[in-house]
């Protein structure tokens, strides 16, 4: 499957959304890219983890662990075609991802899932709680990576689109400055 292919499926979906969007970053940005839109749709959602899970097979990942919320459908999806076990980190209370229902045992190998990456934050975190738990991070699959290939793990980065998105801090926004509402879609609140 093509990037092509993939921003298609994106588009045809209305998981990429034009506006003015406040990413979950704190950055602002005209492009918002929601794929939830396009994973509803499991035939679809099939198609994409096949195309990751081709990609990412080298890295012979035992479990595949996402972020919630958005990234739950992913990585389940994913692990299974990857016939790995699926699992996910979760905010606590104060805010801060944590395995609340799982387990790793150590040295176990982890593939993280990511639906959209823009700074890398929650992927961050993600590979941090995974290591705290004695799993070893093997590599990072996301839908779009939008951070143009910037962001850098250490370890593998395979993503199905890279996509050029501008962002702005808020405060030098141009679209703020036009005067145009400002839209917090994704899972993360605030």
């Amino acid at each position: 499957m093509a990037p092509s292919d993939v921003q298609q499926m994106l588009e045809d979906t209305g998981a990429i959304r034009r506006g003015h969007f406040r990413l979950s970053s704190g950055l602002h940005s005209p492009l918002y890219v929601q794929c939830m839109m396009v994973l509803q749709y499991p035939a679809l959602a099939a198609r994409l983890a096949d195309e990751a899970a081709r990609q990412a097979a080298s890295l012979e990942a035992q479990t595949v662990a996402a972020p919630a919320l958005g990234g739950i459908t992913w990585g389940y999806e994913l692990a299974r075609v990857l016939n790995a076990r699926a699992i996910f980190v979760e905010r606590n209370a104060d805010g801060r991802f944590a395995l609340r229902r799982f387990g790793l045992m150590p040295g176990e190998r982890v593939l993280v899932a990511e639906d959209v990456l823009t700074t890398g934050g929650s992927t961050r975190e993600t590979m941090e709680v995974i290591r705290a738990a004695g799993g070893e991070v093997v590599g990072v699959a996301a839908i779009v990576d939008r951070s143009q290939g910037k962001v850098d793990f250490g370890v593998p980065l395979r993503a199905l689109l890279t996509l050029s998105i501008e962002t702005y801090a808020a405060d030098e926004c141009p679209l703020c400055r036009a005067g145009q509402p400002v839209e917090k879609p994704g899972s993360k609140p605030g």
